[in-house]
């Protein structure tokens, strides 16, 4: 009883000196989503219940070169395999939160534990009872990123880039003023000769009606990393979740796999750039979880309470390598919008007072 009392004064003591205004090294932030992708697969890497036939439709013929790809005999060495940017860069030179093994939970709040509601939690600090749908509804809420878009500083400096047709809705682009580029629609002013051929190939290759592939949402982004240079990034993909509610096990780890790259593309890219380099924060998350295998992990929702256990990770100049965090007070999905602003040096919670505290672990104390 009396270690737990003392971790949590000691938790906030930390939240109460980690307070936004800090000078910090950060001046861009990379805020990156990967829809439902489950701490499963993050903790542990492929989830034997699923490489089959049976539980994951793993064709026969695919599952030597699955397995050759990412079975591992230990889960330290699978999640590796799958991950290997996470856990031998980000896990090592920042944070990351969510091993309930290690009694390191992380939420979300909202109660819904599907996507509309988890974009909004995340993005505007707080959950809404409002959003209880994924309709095409344009959000009554002000992002981060929108606040952050209002300032002289970011001005025109904001930009997000989603898999899903239903982020102009989330982010309220009438309102927020600023690019939000989603599902088939081309990034407009073309940029470059390269944006011009992404945009083509967005059109033109369509397997689900409203959301495109990863690739296409990924590259559209570093296209306007390297060319406008944005303060502010919002990137969220989201064939984790696809082919998961599809039960493609194999095309779904693929999927995971896909994002470890791209999350180290992204770091190689901005290193290389002056605006960026030593200067920029990373925050990889999920909007939610999923349940377990061999059925519920196609799934997630209010029906499937382990589904709101998430992870979230940190990587930049101001969060102090500490690793996989274990035996910690929890963390919610409501903390990371003060956490983004936290590390700009602004702070969100006095613009917003129902959001959540920034995590203070993830801000290193000057």
């Amino acid at each position: 009883m009396l270690s737990k009392m003392l971790r949590t004064i000691l938790f906030l003591l930390a939240a109460a000196l980690a307070l936004p205004g800090q000078t910090l090294k950060t001046k861009n932030v990379i805020f990156v989503m990967t829809d439902g992708l489950r701490t499963q697969e993050v903790f542990t890497g492929a989830d034997p219940a699923l490489l089959n036939k049976e539980n994951g439709n793993v064709p026969d013929a695919t599952l030597p070169a699955l397995k050759t790809a990412y079975w591992r005999d230990t889960p330290d060495a699978r999640r590796e395999a799958l991950m290997p940017f996470l856990w031998t860069t980000i896990a090592k030179q920042g944070q990351i939160y969510g091993n309930r093994a290690l009694q390191s939970d992380a939420y979300v709040t909202n109660g819904m534990n599907f996507s509309y509601p988890g974009y909004n939690e995340t993005l505007t600090g707080f959950a809404d009872p409002r959003i209880d749908s994924n309709d095409k509804k344009h959000n009554p809420n002000v992002t981060v990123f929108e606040w952050l878009h209002t300032k002289p500083a970011f001005r025109n400096r904001v930009a997000a880039f989603g898999a899903w047709d239903t982020f102009p809705y989330i982010f309220n682009a009438p309102r927020a003023g600023f690019p939000v580029n989603a599902g088939h629609d081309p990034m407009p002013g073309a940029i470059t000769p390269r944006m011009e051929a992404i945009n083509a190939l967005k059109a033109e290759t369509k397997y689900w009606e409203g959301e495109t592939f990863d690739s296409f949402t990924f590259h559209t982004a570093l296209e306007h990393i390297k060319a406008r240079q944005p303060r502010a990034v919002f990137l969220s993909l989201g064939e984790t979740d696809e082919w998961s509610h599809a039960g493609q096990y194999h095309l779904y780890l693929r999927s995971a796999a896909r994002v470890d790259a791209y999350l180290a593309k992204l770091w190689e890219t901005v290193q290389a750039i002056p605006q960026y380099r030593g200067q920029t924060t990373l925050i990889v998350t999920v909007d939610h979880g999923r349940g377990e295998a061999p059925v519920e992990w196609r799934s997630h929702g209010q029906k499937i309470p382990d589904s709101k256990y998430i992870w979230m990770a940190f990587l930049g100049p101001d969060t102090p390598a500490l690793g996989e965090r274990s035996k910690i007070e929890p963390v919610t999905q409501s903390q990371l919008a003060a956490t983004m602003s936290a590390l700009l040096g602004e702070d969100y919670n006095a613009a917003e007072p129902k959001a959540g505290k920034p995590i203070a672990d993830a801000i290193k104390r000057p």
